[in-house]
């Protein structure tokens, strides 16, 4: 985790900003070195809600001729 004096901070605040923003790293901002707060990013409701399995899961093997209309196990 990267950490950073405040005064650094303030004369680069946007520039840090971006970086936790498209990094997802946090920043820990120090005063006198002693840690004082964090910069982390927000995650969005929307991101939470959809999409948070993307990437998750795989096809494994023939999805469309699976299991034959024959071998389904049906009630009656």
């Amino acid at each position: 985790m990267q950490k950073i004096p405040a005064a650094q901070f303030k004369s680069q605040c946007l520039a840090v900003m971006d970086k936790v923003a498209e990094s997802g790293r946090p920043v820990v901002i120090t005063k006198h070195g002693k840690p004082v707060v964090q910069v982390i990013r927000v995650q969005s409701n929307e991101d939470e809600i959809f999409g948070f399995l993307a990437g998750k899961g795989r096809i494994v093997g023939d999805i469309e001729n699976a299991i034959p209309v024959s071998d389904w196990n049906l009630p009656e």
